[in-house]
């Protein structure tokens, strides 16, 4: 049994997850603030990579950060920095961002949107600044809708697979991950395939339902499920 699509898998989601986390909480805290003009335009874009096709997605990422992307060319030409993405552990990781990026900040703007709204305005009074009023009153506050926004993306990383192989391929011991993995077992067509499927199933299944039920209990108990 070849583990090394469940570390890459792991690895990924980890990775995704905590980008996710940098710059989801910061876009679901200004989507929670009141009179936020265009709002319902931000969220549209906010969650079109959650109904995109994966395949549409994937192609979107190799336009944008293939070897011809107009964005890499002007950061290579800008600081010399040749970047490559496209069938690397950086370009799985982009993927799974993407993918799991509007499930943690739609979680975090619920949890947000809870918050007493006087309670920042007081920070404000006192004369804290925006950082400081979003660092130690609203993160705080906004603690379990943020553990379970980080629930949802990790789970959802870990399973991406059209997103993936479009920009990652499925180079087994480099880019194969454990739902790219179980496409390979399926299709060997014996026992060794089958339980090889069985098992990376399984282990999927147990670890996005463990991190599913995380999600929904915090969900639960700060009133946004």
């Amino acid at each position: 049994m070849d583990w090394s699509p469940l570390f890459l898998s792991l690895k990924v989601a980890g990775g995704a997850t905590l980008l996710s986390l940098l710059i989801g909480a910061p876009i679901g805290y200004q989507l929670a603030r009141p009179r936020v003009r265009g709002r319902a335009g931000y969220e549209g874009m906010l969650l079109l990579p959650l109904v995109l096709p994966p395949s549409v997605l994937g192609y979107y990422l190799l336009v944008a950060f293939g070897r011809r992307s107009p964005l890499l060319s002007v950061i290579r030409h800008v600081t010399g920095i040749e970047l490559h993405l496209v069938f690397t552990y950086p370009g799985i990781v982009l993927a799974a961002l993407v993918v799991s990026l509007p499930l943690l900040a739609r979680a975090v703007q619920a949890s947000f949107c809870v918050i007493d709204p006087d309670l920042p305005d007081a920070a404000r009074t006192l004369g804290a600044s925006e950082w400081q009023v979003f660092r130690y009153v609203a993160l705080p506050l906004a603690r379990p809708g943020l553990i379970a926004g980080i629930g949802l993306a990790f789970a959802r990383a870990l399973g991406d697979f059209g997103a993936t192989l479009m920009v990652a391929g499925d180079i087994p011991g480099e880019t194969q991950t454990m739902p790219l993995a179980v496409y390979d077992a399926i299709n060997i067509q014996s026992r060794q395939g089958d339980y090889t499927a069985t098992v990376y199933v399984l282990l999927l299944s147990a670890i996005c339902l463990l991190f599913s039920l995380l999600a929904s209990r915090l969900g639960k108990q700060h009133d946004f499920a």
